[in-house]
């Protein structure tokens, strides 16, 4: 045998040894090997506009290469499929794609699957090394699905024009390409998914996307961490945990958005302290919080105590521009459906104590005129800011690690404030969006007590007692 000969067999070998490697990869991602449980999260989540935020090194990137594949050769093992599809990864700059997104995509991308690839620069034999325009991938149902591949460098314009199936933004696009692409899958009803680092702060990924990802139906987010990945060293974890500042640690392990002075509330974990709602044990029903508005959003929210203390947040009424009449049947409307109880004819409630300032515009206070439809509002709360913080704080998570305030999913308006609640320059949190925030903290610093779990049982002693009681008074109807 010639060596030319020898060396193609080589070669052939190779090639042979790099497809049955690459089919092992998504063969052992599909299998659990090299999977984790918030990737699956993610494939499986069927919302339209799905993002992960994630720490560098915590498997967001393999996330959304994996669904691209999925999706192109119609595998997805939780969605329906399509027999071809196309659509768009987007990264920040071609040297990007090349280093990261593309990589993936190849890394996880049998051979055998490409039909084409059309390269900008570089040579198609060795794509890896060079800037691919578009991959055609065969689909399993007999179509070719398209890979394209674009830069957010190349500017608005070169977003514009098709339609498509999906698009990956790999790392945080600006505002303007988002909403580009977001036009570029309304015709299919197609599916935008992202997943980054949060290094910029508080832009408007986290103004649109996390704040709102209980507020709008077809937002879905999974937070992922270091930790997360079964995969990564635990020493270098650990070394990498030591050098980092405490913001720098925010986002790069456990992908948070960082605002100027950091999160007020930190210990709030939504994989923890929100829970879906259950039918809260009416003997457990508390006090209703308010912080007043008209023009700005009236904030007020139902809380429970149990027998162990543990605070439940289970109904909101969070509204702007509606007058006191208009909020006052909107609070009792609720509360008929929970079957709140009336004291005296009256809902009561903690309030601000602004509640009752008068004011040129108006004779009557707010007090007041909420008491005339039926609520009776308690100006007598602890407005002590930093007290009040630390005692909120206690209950997301005391000294002992415990959590002791759970709150309803569909709360989502609060939800939204505590995780934009943020630090200003100085030692107070930044006046913004804080409505909601107020009314939990009166409600935490009115020392919630538990609920009495005697109320509802009845002793042996006793029911003997009503044995007794109603013997005597069927005896005596009888003698009458």
């Amino acid at each position: 045998m010639e060596i030319t000969e020898v060396l193609q067999s080589i070669k052939n070998i190779d090639a042979e040894i790099a497809k049955r490697q690459a089919k092992n990869k998504l063969s052992s991602y599909n299998t659990g090997k090299l999977v984790h449980q918030k990737q699956v999260l993610f494939h499986k989540s069927q919302k339209r506009n799905r993002w992960v935020f994630g720490g560098n090194r915590s498997g967001k990137t393999q996330c959304g290469a994996v669904e691209t594949i999925y999706i192109a050769r119609g595998i997805h093992p939780y969605r329906q499929n399509k027999k071809d599809t196309t659509g768009w990864v987007v990264s920040l700059s071609q040297q990007v794609q090349r280093d990261v997104a593309q990589q993936k995509i190849l890394y996880y991308l049998n051979p055998d699957w490409i039909e084409d690839i059309v390269m900008l620069s570089g040579r198609k034999s060795s794509p890896s090394s060079g800037v691919i325009d578009y991959i055609l991938i065969k689909n399993i149902f007999g179509g070719i699905s398209k890979i394209g591949f674009k830069s957010c460098d190349q500017g608005r314009e070169k977003f514009q024009g098709t339609s498509l199936d999906y698009v990956w933004f790999d790392e945080e696009p600006p505002l303007d390409i988002y909403q580009e692409c977001r036009m570029r899958v309304l015709d299919k009803c197609g599916d935008i998914f992202g997943t980054m680092t949060p290094l910029k702060g508080l832009t408007w990924v986290y103004d649109q996307i996390y704040l709102n990802c209980f507020n709008d139906p077809e937002i879905d987010v999974v937070e992922m961490e270091w930790a997360d990945n079964p995969y990564l060293n635990k020493q270098e974890i650990l070394q990498m945990s030591k050098i980092l500042s405490a913001e720098e640690l925010d986002s790069r392990r456990y992908g948070k958005f960082v605002g100027m002075g950091g999160l007020v509330y930190k210990e709030f974990d939504p994989s923890v302290h929100i829970i879906e709602p259950f039918n809260i044990p009416h003997e457990w029903y508390d006090k209703i919080s308010i912080d007043p508005g008209l023009h700005n959003p009236l904030s007020a929210h139902w809380y429970a105590v149990d027998y162990d203390g543990n605070v439940y947040v289970i109904a909101e009424h969070y509204a702007s521009n509606l007058t006191i009449e208009q909020h006052a049947d909107k609070i009792k409307e609720i509360c008929l459906s929970l079957g709140w109880e009336q004291k005296n004819g009256y809902y009561h409630a903690l309030i601000d104590p602004a509640a009752n300032q008068r004011t040129l515009s108006s004779p009557r206070n707010v007090s007041e005129l909420f008491y005339d439809y039926n609520i009776a509002v308690n100006t007598n709360v602890n407005k002590d800011l930093f007290t009040g913080i630390s005692r909120v704080k206690s209950y997301l998570k005391n000294a002992k690690g415990e959590v002791k305030l759970y709150i309803f999913k569909n709360c989502v308006n609060l939800i939204r404030e505590i995780k934009g609640y943020f630090w200003g320059n100085g030692d107070a949190p930044i006046k913004k969006d804080d409505h909601a925030m107020d009314e939990l903290r009166y409600y935490i610093m009115s020392r919630p007590v538990p609920a009495n779990p005697i109320l509802n049982q009845v002793s042996p002693i006793e029911k003997h007692k009503q044995k007794l009681i109603k013997k005597v008074s069927n005896l005596q109807k009888t003698l009458h």
